[in-house]
């Protein structure tokens, strides 16, 4: 697999486009960056500062960072100011609890339910994430990945419960993409995409839980592996 590419640059005017509302669309850019860890955990986050990275005014960056306070993406202290927050591991595998009590409920429903436009839909975008594992290109994967979840539970018509995991999984999401610079990681994951996948095609509900169970647990390892080699990151 080539090279892993680097983040893309965090926070720039660029990442602001006229049709989305402006308090949501900061939300999402710093939300971004603090999952990629181009914000870090125990980084000061400064409203000022983050406004004129962004090119926006204060108001929109402070209603931002009340919402990644609520997700335990920010802490807010009455003295030291507003803070990335560490890697929780209780919140971590909460956020797991939930991922997989909702996803294998999902992903058994599309076995039993889905229609025929949802084959298609994972075979294209699995095809994609092969295409940007093979290039290194984390960013796009993570794209990808998501758009492969949530489509699960749009074909069931459970938007709610992909919007409840999102409302989640921002701890789970940071050690998630911590993990994906390991050799052979995004193939490794393309592949669990495409077992589901065929689960669903083959209409089997219970090898669908199966393998969605087996995909998200395999965040357990990663934990592990990070608190070894990244103490200072977790708490």
């Amino acid at each position: 697999m080539a090279g892993l590419s680097s983040p893309t640059v965090a926070l720039s005017p660029h990442e602001i486009t006229p049709g989305r509302p402006m308090a949501l669309q900061v939300h999402d850019a710093i939300r971004r960056a603090i999952l990629t860890l181009a914000l870090k955990p125990g980084e000061a986050l400064s409203e000022k500062e983050l406004a004129l990275r962004l090119g926006v005014s204060r108001t929109p960056v402070r209603e931002a960072l009340i919402k990644l306070s609520d997700e335990g993406l920010v802490d807010v202290f009455p003295q030291r100011g507003t803070l990335v927050a560490p890697i929780r591991i209780a919140e971590v595998m909460e956020a797991q609890f939930v991922r997989e009590a909702l996803e294998t409920a999902v992903v058994r429903r599309a076995a039993e339910q889905a229609d025929g436009h949802l084959a298609p839909t994972l075979a294209g975008n699995i095809e994609a994430q092969a295409s940007a594992a093979h290039a290194g290109e984390r960013d796009a994967f993570l794209r990808l990945d998501e758009a492969f979840h949530r489509s699960l539970s749009e074909a069931v018509a459970l938007p709610r419960a992909w919007k409840t995991i999102q409302n989640v999984k921002g701890q789970l999401d940071r050690v998630r993409y911590l993990s994906l610079p390991e050799a052979g990681q995004l193939a490794t994951l393309t592949g669990e995409h495409a077992d589901i996948a065929e689960a669903i095609r083959l209409r089997d509900p219970d090898l669908a839980a199966e393998r969605m169970k087996h995909h998200l647990q395999a965040v357990f390892g990663t934990v592990r592996k990070l608190m070894r080699e990244q103490p200072a990151l977790f708490n």
